[in-house]
């Protein structure tokens, strides 16, 4: 889905103000924040080292659902944060890790992603969690101005994380279920139930629901 035209649909006047003047959208693909912002995306170079392709700054820099698939994210996202002019914004939206990755990694439903990320946890589930508010932190004279976390639409009760997670007797009975199906019409209602219980669903792919975090950094003069 389009997260940024989804993502768009719900801001207030705050946000669209930020995103005015001269912009950049890091990974924007066919849904840039803007017409008049410049596209950076594969085509246009590797936004893991964006300095070696773009040497201008801008009154903001903005990614969505980009930095996941960075190989490091931090070093990327310090090259990203040296576009951005002294008084401008980095404006950046993530995946939620509980909301879209739901306690599972490497992700179901993106195997690229390298990252997942959380508003600010001491411990996570994942091996390659990123508190957002320590990124920021890291930031070299940053203000955090928003860091929101977007959750509309949002079913909780279908999420993974938010369900009792299956011992490892109905795990290894899901799975061999899975193989069975594979070779035979026959569906046992029971099992169905079980499966259906304990499968991820990727409900960002519907219209209306966002499972993701909304940063806003300002840097100062």
């Amino acid at each position: 889905m389009d997260e940024t035209s989804k993502t768009r649909g719900i801001w207030t006047s705050f946000e669209t103000s930020i995103l005015s003047g001269k912009g950049i959208d890091v990974g924007c693909g066919p849904d840039p924040i803007c017409p008049d912002a410049r596209r950076f995306d594969v085509e246009d170079g590797d936004a893991n080292d964006i300095l070696n392709y773009v040497t201008e700054t801008f009154d903001f820099v903005y990614s969505s659902h980009c930095l996941e698939h960075m190989y490091d994210p931090r070093k990327a996202l310090q090259g990203w944060w040296e576009l951005v002019k002294p008084g401008g914004h980095l404006f950046l939206i993530v995946p939620d890790e509980d909301l879209y990755e739901q306690g599972v990694f490497p992700s179901r439903f993106n195997p690229d992603h390298k990252a997942t990320f959380t508003i600010a946890k001491a411990r996570s589930w994942s091996p390659v969690s990123i508190n957002v508010l320590d990124l920021v932190a890291e930031l070299p004279g940053s203000q955090l101005v928003s860091l929101i976390l977007q959750d509309q639409a949002y079913d909780r009760s279908l999420s993974y994380c938010g369900n009792v997670r299956p011992s490892r007797v109905t795990r290894l009975a899901i799975k061999t279920y899975r193989k069975l199906k594979r070779f035979t019409p026959v569906r046992v209602q029971a099992l169905e139930v079980v499966e259906a219980r304990f499968t991820p669903v990727d409900q960002t792919m519907l219209p209306d629901v966002l499972a993701q975090i909304q940063c806003i950094v300002r840097k100062l003069p």
